[in-house]
């Protein structure tokens, strides 16, 4: 890539900042390469690009432009958060076509930055499932358009992994954020419950799903989860060795893990002992329960989401999750089950600062139409990729998910962070280590030199 598309964050607001380029500069910059490139990635499913300069022209005009965070940094936003102006779809044809009267707070809070929306990302049908298709188009992973670049912010993940934009807004009900991030060699974090604005949907999935970041570097991630949050979230200067547990166990019982992430995880913790933490083995005390509580709460907030849609417009999958859910949501709403997991996983946090995991078992499914498959065999695909994202929603507590090297076909390795409430900061400064120890190409290579879409590896 040449030009500002491609350049990170912290860089195109400094130089908007000292005026080296302008907003329109950057954000048609970054427009010319979604025009030309997303036809294969189909990260957006609308893209704001009069609105956009237009917006972006307003920004350059701002008297505080020296002061703005992310002066002319474009972004895109999923699409279960309301842009004023555009419609929120939710992924469904079920959803009103009306225009949103209101921005989300996360996304004013964004403009509010200086920062320029420059499109609404893919989601699945009311961001169920960790795959991302539907009647807006099907997301392929940058790195290699055979694979999903994987849900629910998939469209977002894309977007940012082939340098449509530096940075996205997400959200992660059961993994949302880190799925994708790991499966298009991104860093994100989900932030733990009340540090960022939520307001997902029907009832934030009874408080599991979490606004937050994605990006191609710790900086630029750090930098959007400030404004995001409202607080900064300083590194501390002298840290001191950590106690980091190594954990290849699924959570979830009966899911092998692939080789390759064992690996990509052995590789993370090599890492972080060579800086100094003091780095061993152990399990977290995952009930045996908790592959029925995940299930669970997943339907159920489903199921509130469909609450007020009309059935006969879902898909077949996702008509079937809610209706299942529908049974749960009593029980989720009054039950102690999140309580009782927090309660159980709490000792193993007093003994270890930080949990490290792979963020997948294995790679992402083929892309496909996987909104018009059964039920049951999308449940199958998603548990089987999945299970070490969702015990984090249910507790509530911060995860992040980190690239880690590459796997055998050349698509990102990556593992989990995982840390007590509060420990964003400490999260952020592990993964700023893992980013020196093992660095990471920015972006995915979806372009050869002479501008063509490429096709990314091949193998699995």
């Amino acid at each position: 890539m040449s030009g500002w598309a491609g350049r990170s964050a912290g860089e195109i607001a400094a130089a908007v900042r000292a005026k080296e380029v302008t907003p329109r500069e950057v954000v048609a910059a970054h427009l010319e390469r979604v025009a030309r490139l997303d036809g294969r990635v189909e990260a957006f499913r609308t893209v704001r690009e009069a609105a956009a300069l237009a917006e972006a022209d307003e920004v350059g005009a701002r008297a505080d432009l020296g002061e703005l965070p992310l002066a002319g940094v474009p972004v895109a936003v999923k699409d279960n958060l309301a842009v004023r102006g555009e419609a929120l779809r939710d992924g469904s044809a079920a959803t009103s076509d009306a225009p949103s009267s209101a921005d989300h707070e996360t996304v004013a809070r964004l403009r509010a930055a200086g920062a320029v929306v420059v499109g609404l990302t893919n989601v699945p049908e009311l961001c169920v499932f960790g795959t991302t298709e539907g009647p807006y188009g099907i997301t392929r992973n940058p790195w290699d358009f055979r694979r999903t670049a994987g849900g629910s912010s998939g469209g977002s993940a894309a977007a940012v992994a082939a340098g449509f934009v530096p940075l996205a807004v997400g959200n992660d009900g059961m993994g949302s954020l880190r799925i994708p991030a790991a499966n298009c060699g991104l860093v994100t974090l989900k932030p733990g419950h009340g540090v960022v604005p939520a307001g997902i949907g029907a009832c934030d999935w009874f408080g599991m799903s979490e606004n937050g970041p994605l990006a191609t570097t710790v900086a630029d991630l750090r930098l959007m989860l400030g404004v995001l949050a409202g607080a900064d979230f300083p590194a501390r200067t002298a840290p001191a060795p950590l106690r980091v547990a190594v954990s290849a166990r699924s959570p979830l019982a009966g899911i092998p893990v692939s080789r390759p992430y064992q690996v990509t995880v052995r590789r993370a913790a090599l890492a972080l002992a060579t800086a100094g933490h003091r780095v061993r083995r152990a399990d977290p005390p995952y009930p045996a329960s908790l592959t029925v509580t995940a299930m669970r709460h997943w339907m159920a907030g489903t199921a509130m989401d469909a609450e007020d849609l009309d059935p006969a417009l879902l898909t077949r999958r996702t008509r079937v999750h809610a209706a299942v859910g529908r049974r749960f949501v009593a029980g989720v709403r009054h039950g102690d089950a999140r309580e009782r997991l927090r309660d159980r996983l709490a000792p193993f946090f007093a003994e270890h600062d930080v949990l490290l995991t792979p963020a997948l078992a294995r790679r992402s499914p083929v892309a496909g139409p996987w909104h018009e498959r059964g039920w049951l065999r999308n449940v199958a695909v998603n548990s089987a990729y999945t299970p070490f994202t969702p015990p984090w929603n249910l507790t509530g507590w911060p995860a992040m998910a980190v690239p880690c090297g590459s796997l055998p076909s050349g698509a990102p390795g990556a593992v989990q962070l995982v840390g007590p409430p509060g420990s964003e900061s400490l999260l952020l400064e592990v993964a700023e280590q893992l980013e020196a120890g093992v660095p990471w190409r920015r972006t995915a290579p979806v372009a050869d030199e002479d501008g063509r879409p490429g096709v990314g590896p091949r193998n699995g």
